[in-house]
């Protein structure tokens, strides 16, 4: 075709005119049929997979607390106090069956038995008392500042008290304070003290440097720092002690007898002066029970009353 001088010639038609913020592209990342990019996409497939991880993270501790082993066993519960409860049957079955002398049935009549037992049973009970009451407070006195440097000398005064041989100083106090429970109750608290006392400061004195720096790094007050963990970390030990000290206070409470302070040990006292061997049994078997049941009962306490963050898994 010519073209005529100064004729441009003829353009094609032009279609309509798309709005210029319209996107007719589709974006390269898009997943067809989905309309999710795949940033998006990735995005979804991670938070299920977080929400898969937690719940599995939550099923495993509930299956760890189920497997978690009972701190009282039924066998901890039972076995001591069946072997206990045996051997006091047994002694009732020898003395229903025994021959016991005129002299014998006398020592054992009119609820003397059970007079005795409750009188033993009292000076243990009371005496520990006193224990945890002087000796927790004062290891725990001793482990402040300037008061440390008194922890050794307070520890060795302690030792020369259980030292001492329990009669020897029941017979000093019986000479001081007189013929009663009073000489045998203070006798009693001192040969005991010491088991106590120590476990608290060497339990105290046990405790990381850095848990103690930052409890007071959150602004923990010393009191607090001492409620919340030094005492907590310290129970263990704390408890060990006042197991050791019952033991030694039903031990030590049949030597009451020879300051007219009572309990079992007048039965073991009239069976060896009266050679009597059925009262001198009596009385060693319930003194041998008593210790037992306390000891057992003590050291449930100690496993109870352990803080759980302590236990140590195996």
């Amino acid at each position: 075709m010519k073209r005529v001088p100064g004729d441009r010639g003829t353009k094609p038609p032009r279609g309509p005119r798309l709005p210029k913020d319209r996107d007719t592209t589709l974006p390269k990342d898009e997943a067809p049929g989905t309309g999710l990019s795949d940033g998006e996409r990735d995005y979804e497939e991670l938070l299920a997979r977080e929400e898969r991880a937690a719940e599995q993270q939550t099923l495993g501790a509930a299956a760890v607390r189920a497997r978690e082993p009972a701190r009282v066993t039924w066998q901890k519960l039972t076995y001591l106090p069946a072997v206990v409860m045996a051997v006091l049957l047994a002694t009732w079955i020898w003395f229903a069956t025994a021959d016991l002398d005129p002299i014998s049935r006398n020592a054992l009549a009119d609820g003397v038995v059970w007079l005795r037992l409750r009188q033993h049973v009292a000076l243990t009970v009371i005496s520990t008392f006193f224990v945890l009451i002087i000796a927790i407070p004062l290891g725990i006195l001793l482990t402040r500042g300037r008061m440390r440097k008194a922890a050794p000398f307070a520890v060795a005064l302690a030792n020369i008290g259980q030292a001492t041989p329990a009669i020897g100083l029941l017979a000093l106090l019986v000479i001081w304070l007189g013929i009663g429970q009073k000489a045998a109750l203070i006798g009693i608290i001192i040969y005991a003290v010491l088991p106590v006392l120590s476990n608290t400061i060497a339990g105290l004195k046990a405790n990381d440097p850095t848990l103690l720096e930052a409890a007071r790094g959150i602004g923990m007050s010393p009191l607090g720092v001492l409620a919340k963990v030094e005492l907590p970390l310290a129970v263990p030990l704390i408890l060990a002690g006042v197991r050791t000290a019952l033991v030694l206070n039903v031990g030590t409470a049949t030597l009451a007898t020879f300051g007219g302070g009572g309990g079992l040990g007048d039965l073991i006292s009239t069976g060896i002066t009266g050679q009597r061997m059925p009262v001198l049994m009596l009385g060693s078997v319930l003194t041998i029970a008593l210790a037992l049941l306390v000891d057992w009962l003590a050291s449930l306490a100690e496993l109870v009353l352990r803080p759980r963050g302590l236990e140590v898994r195996r």
